[in-house]
C-alpha cells in the first residue's frame, strides 16, 4: 500500500459528549488552544514536505470556536495538505455548510462517530446521508461507532440503519483499561474488552476484518512502521507523538509544536507495542505489509 503521510490533530480536548464509554478520562475531555498556539500548529504544517492529509479531531473538533474561523480556513489558505474530520456531527447545518463550502476540492474524509446515547440512529444517519449528498461522492465518508460487550445486537440494528442509508458503517471493539493488577513492565494500560458471545460479534463484523473493515486494535509488533516519520500526532497542548500507543506509553515523543520544538523521525522502526488501537496508520500505509 502506498504511504499517505498523515497528521492527526486534536484541535481541542473539549467534547460536548460525555459517553458512558470514551476511552479518555474527564479531565482529558477539556482544553482548547489558543489562537497563538493553533496559529505555531499551522505554521509547523505549513512547513511539512509535499502533501499530507490533516485529520481534525478532539474531543470535538467543531467545539472549538476557531475551528471554522482560523483553522480550517488556515489549512486551506497556508498549506497545500488535504483535510480530514473525525466529529460526533452534532455541530448545526448551518457550520455544516460552512464547513464544506471552506473544505471544497481539499476535503478528503469525514469520520461521523455515532453515539446512540446521544442520538437516534435513524436521525443521524439521515444527517450523515445528507452531508454526504452536500460534500459529494469524491469525499469519502464514514459512520464508525463502539461496539460494546452486550450489546452487540444494538449494534447490528444500528449498522443495518447507516447501510440502508447508503453509508458505510465501520466498528470499533470497545476498549478498556486494564486493572493495576493484570498490568506487566512495558505492558500496554489499555486492551480490548472481552467479548463472550463470539457468534453475535461475529454478525457484526465478520469473520476476520481487516483494517478498512473494523478496528479489533490488533498487534504489529515487530512490524517496520514509519510512525513518526509520515504519520503523528498532535495533541491539544501542542505535543508530536509518533503514535497514539507511543503516547500512552510516555514514549515516541517529537517535541512541541507550540514552541517550535517538534521533528519527525528520519527513518521508519519495528513496532514495540502490542496494541495498535486505531486504524489509520494501517490505512494509510505506514506498517509495511499491510
Amino acid at each position: 500500500m502506498t504511504r499517505r503521510p498523515t497528521v492527526e490533530w486534536q484541535v481541542a480536548g473539549a467534547c460536548n459528549y460525555d459517553c458512558s464509554y470514551c476511552i479518555q478520562s474527564p479531565r482529558f475531555r477539556r482544553g482548547r488552544p489558543r489562537q497563538a498556539e493553533l496559529e505555531a500548529t499551522l505554521a509547523f504544517l505549513a512547513d511539512l514536505p509535499g502533501t499530507w492529509e490533516i485529520k481534525c479531531s478532539g474531543g470535538e473538533a467543531f467545539a472549538h470556536p476557531l475551528f471554522l474561523d482560523l483553522v480550517v480556513p488556515g489549512l486551506v489558505a497556508l498549506t497545500p495538505h488535504r483535510i480530514s474530520v473525525l466529529t460526533n456531527l452534532s455541530a448545526d447545518r448551518e457550520a455544516l455548510l460552512l464547513f464544506a463550502a471552506l473544505t471544497a476540492g481539499r476535503l478528503a474524509v469525514v469520520s461521523a462517530s455515532l453515539h446512540a446515547e446521544h442520538v437516534e440512529p435513524a436521525d443521524f444517519a439521515a444527517k450523515v446521508r445528507w452531508f454526504a449528498d452536500l460534500v459529494g461522492p469524491e469525499v469519502d465518508v464514514v459512520v464508525n461507532q463502539v461496539v460494546l460487550p452486550g450489546r452487540e445486537a444494538h449494534a447490528l440494528a444500528c449498522r443495518r440503519v447507516v447501510e440502508g442509508q447508503g453509508l458505510r458503517w465501520f466498528p470499533q471493539l470497545y476498549k478498556e483499561k486494564r486493572p493495576p493488577s493484570e498490568r506487566t513492565p512495558g505492558g500496554d494500560p489499555m486492551r480490548v474488552a472481552d467479548f463472550p458471545d463470539e457468534e453475535a460479534l461475529r454478525a457484526v463484523i465478520g469473520d476476520a476484518p481487516g483494517p478498512r473493515q473494523a478496528n479489533v486494535a490488533p498487534s504489529y509488533l515487530g512490524w517496520r512502521c514509519f510512525a513518526g516519520v509520515d504519520y503523528l500526532v498532535i495533541d491539544k497542548d501542542g505535543q508530536a507523538w509518533a503514535c497514539r500507543t507511543s503516547k500512552r506509553h510516555g514514549q515516541g515523543h517529537l517535541g512541541n509544536v507550540f514552541d517550535g520544538s517538534a521533528r519527525r523521525w528520519t527513518a521508519p522502526a519495528p513496532c514495540p507495542y502490542q496494541l495498535c488501537p486505531c486504524t489509520v496508520p494501517a490505512n494509510r500505509g505506514m506498517i509495511e505489509g499491510i
